[in-house]
């Protein structure tokens, strides 16, 4: 999990909701992380605030007691397990969950977005804009819970998609203003501050590197086609054919062979400038195909 996704989570699970809302977020956790096993369930968490907020939501809303398991894991690096479970009122809270479930598509935006929360909290991470690509994903167990994932997204208007990965799914969301928006959805204010603020930065520097490119762009097209022009009128010498141009084409041709790096437009100021005769880029261009075309016909 990145330390970004951390940092969500840690702001969402400090977030005061209603009763519907909170009812909602749960069931929605318990839906996509706990264990529903011999009338028990148990759910395992890695991030100490959600653990907190899981516990707190369990005993406000349906007043269970809760056992409470913290293990320490050394395998690659050191990470803490909290595990938490309960044997009471099972039948009751597993019915709610399966009702929810199948039914939460129907229900207010508050609940529909804390149901999200509560998917995001279980299976979300979204990479840090810092130091990736932007990119917000979930995981499901089965086709039906990552269908329900998608279509809530979706009924929030984000483009999301699902693709299957290995033995579960994925449900994914690439664009950078739609993970914005999500963040903003679930009540993330202080990460969405950073994630708008490296966005916007990550935005302006592409934007520079595209105008850079651009004009780098421009610049060799600008070269090669002073080079062309050279070339064509070193042809015409070869084969004294410039006497076969008017006076005005002849002069165009000296200037641009005085300078040759220079651009159509720049040649067209300079020749304005110093001999009072007035050519525009177009115009400057419209000689040169008079000299393409009579090089094109020498060749017939």
């Amino acid at each position: 999990m990145s330390s970004f996704t951390t940092r969500i989570k840690d702001e969402v699970t400090k977030i005061e909701t209603n009763k519907l809302e909170s009812i909602s977020e749960l069931l929605s956790y318990l839906k996509f992380s706990g264990n529903f096993i011999d009338d028990k369930i148990t759910i395992y968490i890695e991030n100490a605030s959600v653990a907190r907020r899981m516990y707190s939501l369990l005993k406000r809303i349906y007043g269970i007691n809760i056992q409470l398991t913290i293990r320490t894991q050394k395998k690659f690096s050191v990470k803490t397990l909290y595990i938490l479970e309960f044997n009471e009122k099972v039948d009751l809270i597993t019915s709610d969950v399966n009702d929810l479930f199948k039914n939460i598509i129907d229900y207010s935006d508050e609940e529909r977005s804390s149901y999200l929360k509560g998917a995001f909290l279980s299976s979300g991470s979204i990479n840090d804009p810092n130091k990736s690509k932007y990119h917000l994903e979930f995981f499901a167990d089965t086709l039906e819970e990552a269908k329900l994932i998608n279509n809530l997204l979706l009924s929030f208007d984000f483009n999301s998609k699902v693709i299957k990965r290995a033995k579960e799914y994925m449900i994914y969301i690439k664009a950078s203003e739609e993970i914005s928006d999500f963040i903003k959805l679930i009540g993330a204010i202080n990460a969405l501050f950073y994630y708008e603020d490296i966005r916007i930065y990550r935005d302006h520097k592409n934007m520079v590197n595209r105008l850079n490119n651009c004009e780098q762009a421009n610049v060799e097209k600008s070269m090669k086609t002073c080079r062309e022009q050279i070339e064509n009128i070193n042809y015409l010498k070869e084969h004294d054919e410039l006497v076969l141009l008017d006076d005005k084409t002849n002069l165009i041709i000296d200037y641009r062979l005085k300078y040759p790096e220079t651009t159509m437009s720049e040649l067209a100021d300079i020749i304005s400038l110093e001999t009072d005769i007035k050519i525009s880029k177009s115009g400057i261009n419209h000689h040169f195909r008079k000299i393409k075309d009579l090089i094109n016909n020498s060749k017939k």
